[in-house]
């Protein structure tokens, strides 16, 4: 095997190469978030008032847009396991950029779908939570937890801050030309890091995962309980299983049952939380700062998940996270008030931190390093297609109700069965 001279170096370093892969996995997920249904919720209403369209049809768009990620998740997840993410990613940001570029051209509504669906989800489909996560889940073992919470911190960063810059930028100069200024941002973050930077496993690099020497991972018994749990898990990183071997485990169902129930109250709050706090006669900025307090959970609590994801049970931190949603929602929804509405989607945004890490940390923990790749992408292809029926649950609800209290309600409900499932969670055996 021949190393280039910048792979030689890193190898003989202190330095763990694999924590580049996490800052690159950080700018993609910044650029992603460009694309998720509480990016296009702050569009919600000025885009269907110009376009001529009720919230229910609106909600359609994303609703395909979760099905062609869902229907492209298999192939991708074999195509990582065999050449990695590099080339995936740089694809995916010139085609999403490209796309959130000729966003700001549409005219009609069925312009706007046509790129949404042919240029903007394919190529999120590229530079998303499945290919960066499963990356990430290729260098590391025992510090996975906090590899996956770092790199999903840029996720959370850019949530942070997008109502208020989508809600800015919209005011100022109109919401075509805030798609074209996403466009520019996602060329940017995605295509040259990607090329530059990203390597498809450590063994390519002569490098063991978490940065550890092969005399460390010949020699040594672990010296203590912790360290002989981590050992087991770095042993069960290293099986190998196909799709027929892994669909065939409770396991693998009651994953996908546990967090696609959720997904489906999710993504349809997601895309109408905006439209939630406004209609309630509270001005835009305050629902920018709702959903600007959600994210800022998101991204300021995935460390504290992942490190307790590296110690503790999975499934009962699962289903922590997912009643400590459904506590912050029931709060935000019954206590009237501007400080009740602040306060309960600040514990729903603690829960929403745990999700992507904890989801993750499942799959490798359960199925392993080897074809995680392929085992991700078909339990995304499952989790996706629940998740697509929540943004018209919730519009069409509303166009029927005129109100979100029902659909609301019934997403609290999702959350408490997801909880009740997550106490089923049990490592497959082969």
């Amino acid at each position: 095997m021949r190393w280039t001279s910048a792979e030689q170096a890193t190898s003989e370093s202190k330095f763990f190469y694999g924590w580049t892969i996490v800052a690159v996995g950080f700018l993609a997920h910044i650029a992603s978030a460009f694309s998720i249904s509480s990016t296009l919720s702050v569009f919600l209403k000025p885009l269907s008032e110009d376009l001529g369209i009720s919230r229910g049809v609106f909600s359609l768009v994303r609703s395909g847009e979760i099905l062609i990620i869902a229907a492209a998740a298999p192939l991708i997840g074999s195509i990582i396991d065999r050449h990695g993410g590099r080339w995936l990613m740089a694809a995916g940001g010139l085609i999403s950029g490209a796309g959130f570029l000729l966003l700001g051209q549409a005219r009609d509504f069925w312009q706007f779908l046509l790129f949404r669906w042919l240029l903007v989800s394919p190529g999120d489909a590229l530079i998303g939570q499945m290919v960066v996560n499963v990356s990430i889940s290729r260098w590391f073992v025992r510090m996975r937890g906090r590899a996956l919470a770092l790199a999903g911190m840029g996720h959370g960063l850019a949530k942070v801050g997008m109502p208020l810059l989508a809600a800015s930028l919209i005011v100022t100069m109109g919401w075509r030309a805030a798609w074209a200024v996403f466009g520019i941002v996602t060329l940017v973050l995605v295509v040259g890091p990607s090329l530059l930077f990203m390597r498809r496993r450590p063994e390519d690099m002569g490098l063991l995962p978490d940065g550890r020497s092969p005399a460390q991972h010949e020699s040594g018994a672990p010296a203590d309980e912790a360290a002989s749990a981590r050992a087991r898990q770095g042993a069960i990183a290293e099986v190998a299983w196909n799709r027929r071997e892994a669909m065939r485990t409770p396991a693998f169902w009651l994953i996908v049952a546990t967090f696609g129930v959720a997904s489906i109250g999710v993504t349809g709050l997601n895309l109408h939380v905006f439209a939630f706090v406004s209609d309630q006669g509270h001005p835009a900025m305050v629902a920018a700062l709702v959903m600007s307090i959600i994210a800022f959970m998101q991204f300021s609590t995935p460390i504290v998940w992942g490190l307790l994801a590296e110690r503790g049970n999975i499934g009962r931190l699962i289903m922590a996270k997912f009643l400590i949603q459904a506590a912050g929602l029931l709060w935000a929804l019954t206590a009237p008030g501007v400080p009740s509405l602040y306060a309960g989607f600040f514990l729903y945004g603690i829960g929403m931190g745990g999700t992507s890490i904890l989801s993750e940390m499942i799959w490798a923990s359960y199925f392993g390093r080897i074809s995680l790749g392929k085992i991700r992408g078909i339990g995304s292809f499952l989790t996706h297609a629940f998740a697509a029926g929540g943004p018209p649950f919730f519009g069409l609800l509303f166009d029927a109700t005129k109100s979100y209290l029902l659909s609301f309600s019934i997403f609290i409900g999702m959350l408490v069965v997801s909880a009740f499932l997550s106490l089923f969670l049990r490592p497959p055996r082969k």
